[in-house]
């Protein structure tokens, strides 16, 4: 059961995780979640923000992570799944898996923004959690390049719409390109300048 907690009070020896989520913006592909338990014995500097680093120091903390992290796990919601139940229900789920996805169960889980996924734990949401909470920063790097990675592969799958350049996000290149060449299986079809173009195809 989730119970109220402030994060200032935590117990530095309890297992905690830090859990955020990449993707709630864009047109296409998953909403993607990671959940990071860091060793205390084994701390990261420098960690924050994916959004503020570089891709290069973003690619260098991922394997840093993964090698160093009591444990960590990716997981995903579907744009399928994202139609289904709403964009904001999805990242919550994906969070959840994640979550679950640890081989190490966590005594409390701190969960950036303002919205916490049911868990069998107890659990904090924060605010900007991801550059004030090393845990979360590092959920957050994970998810980043995870979801990265996940658009290069569609764009190699689809190069005519470009996905290496604008991640799937709605910016006036994406939106010329959906125009231009119609939607995809991986495309969210409940988000609007999608649905936009669904209908207006239909009634050509």
């Amino acid at each position: 059961m989730q119970t109220e907690l402030d994060f200032n009070q935590v117990n530095q020896s309890q297992i905690v995780a830090g859990v955020d989520e990449v993707g709630r913006g864009p047109l296409v592909g998953c909403v993607v979640a990671a959940a990071v338990i860091l060793d205390p014995n084994q701390p990261i500097v420098g960690l924050r923000d994916s959004k503020k680093l570089s891709e290069k120091k973003r690619i260098a903390f991922e394997a840093e992570i993964k090698q160093k992290a009591l444990a960590w796990h990716v997981a995903v919601a579907t744009p399928e799944e994202i139609d289904e139940i709403n964009i904001l229900q999805a990242s919550l789920l994906a969070m959840k898996r994640a979550v679950e996805g640890l081989k190490i169960k966590p005594e409390l889980a701190l969960v950036d923004g303002n919205k916490l996924p049911k868990l069998d734990m107890p659990a904090e949401a924060i605010i900007k959690g991801d550059d004030l909470i090393p845990a979360i920063s590092a959920a957050s790097i994970l998810a980043k390049e995870h979801r990265d990675r996940e658009m290069k592969a569609l764009a190699v799958k689809h190069p005519e719409y470009q996905f290496e350049k604008h991640k799937g996000y709605p910016t006036a290149l994406h939106l010329a390109k959906i125009d231009e060449h119609g939607i995809i299986a991986e495309h969210r079809k409940s988000f609007k300048p999608v649905k936009k173009i669904i209908e207006r195809d239909q009634n050509v």
